[in-house]
């Protein structure tokens, strides 16, 4: 299975990804802020397969960590998270660096999923406006 590193600063929201990842077999490792996650990053020398972070985050905020370690560690997939439109918004233009953004809240399907499809390289499903407000 897969290294991951979560960095969250919501508890019950980590919480709840270490143990969805966790019991899916993943290596996981969390950090509360963006800052700790870099450094943790910095000092295993990237050797995570994937980075899974909120946008919004005090210290270091999900870009921020994303741009980070995008730079020092091409190899590490990226994910993001967030519940907020505009922090979303801010992710696009990304596109080369971040795989994808899941937005909360999410399911633990949804979660497995996106995390599965990263790790595997899978090309991001992109919807229509009209064709997500049909299936909603």
């Amino acid at each position: 299975m897969a290294r991951i590193l979560v960095a969250e600063d919501d508890p019950s929201v980590r919480a709840f990804v270490v143990s969805a990842l966790t019991m899916k077999g993943h290596d996981v490792v969390a950090e509360e802020d963006g800052g700790l996650a870099a450094e943790t990053m910095e000092a295993e020398g990237g050797k995570f397969d994937l980075l899974l972070s909120d946008i919004k985050m005090p210290v270091m905020d999900g870009i921020a960590l994303a741009l980070q370690v995008g730079a020092a560690f091409p190899d590490v997939t990226i994910v993001l998270m967030t519940g907020f439109a505009d922090q979303r918004e801010r992710a696009h233009g990304l596109e080369a660096l971040v795989y994808d953004v899941i937005v909360k809240p999410f399911t633990l399907a949804e979660l497995l999923a996106k995390v599965d499809d990263a790790l595997e390289g899978r090309p991001v499903e992109v919807l229509s406006l009209a064709r997500q407000a049909r299936e909603e």
